[in-house]
């Protein structure tokens, strides 16, 4: 049960200082600016994952969960709970947020910027979510995202990430922050798009993992 709980609380604080930071940038007409809002996602995830990283693993995301799931990192009778328990975390945040602020329009939502199409959106987040998974799955031990370089490297990657297509998408690459603010919103039209994307993105990077790692024992048999 310790492991549910944790991811959780892990969704809701990460969701809760990321699409918070949004929504406070948002009112305040960009009184936080870009690159605070960056920094704000990578600090929360990477405190995040040193607080719960040997509970749960850490992964705060039904794409991250789908992943290692996939690389057979995890058991697939576990995923409905650990989504369970990240949806639950990300629509309490997003509903304390919309307490906090009920002037705000978007609540940290994910859209594409005024424009741009839904596909190309869906391309750029497919391939955020597939460098996220890349990196998660290649420092993580077992299914958790355990260590001391874990955090930085999973921080740090979002906040880069959130830093270049922040501005163009969101860079959202977890479908629990797409879905929850738009359960508030009532702006569904990306959704699916971006879900879509997340969760591809998610499972190519297992792929693409399964076969350089499977390349480097041929080479070693050699």
């Amino acid at each position: 049960m310790k492991k549910y709980y944790a991811e959780a609380i892990g969704t809701f604080a990460m969701i809760f200082c990321g699409c918070g930071a949004m929504t406070i940038n948002e009112i305040t007409n960009g009184s936080i600016t870009h690159v605070g809002v960056a920094s704000v996602w990578g600090l929360i995830v990477m405190a995040m994952i040193y607080a719960f990283g040997t509970t749960s693993g850490a992964h705060f995301n039904p794409a991250v969960t789908i992943g290692f799931a996939v690389a057979k990192k995890f058991s697939w009778k576990k995923v409905p709970s650990y989504f369970l328990a990240q949806f639950l975390g990300g629509v309490m945040a997003i509903a304390l947020l919309s307490f906090l602020f009920p002037d705000s329009q978007f609540l940290g939502e994910s859209t594409p910027m005024t424009g741009y199409p839904d596909y190309k959106a869906a391309i750029l987040e497919f391939i955020l979510t597939f460098i996220l998974m890349i990196v998660i799955i290649n420092i993580s031990t077992g299914s958790k995202e355990v260590g001391v370089m874990a955090g930085i490297a999973v921080g740090g990657v979002i906040l880069l990430e959130a830093m270049f297509a922040g501005p163009i998408t969101k860079a959202s690459m977890n479908p629990v922050r797409t879905l929850a603010p738009a359960l508030f919103t009532g702006h569904f039209n990306h959704v699916w798009f971006y879900i879509t994307a997340h969760i591809l993105g998610a499972i190519s990077a297992i792929f693409s993992y399964n076969v350089f790692n499977s390349s480097k024992l041929n080479t070693k048999s050699c």
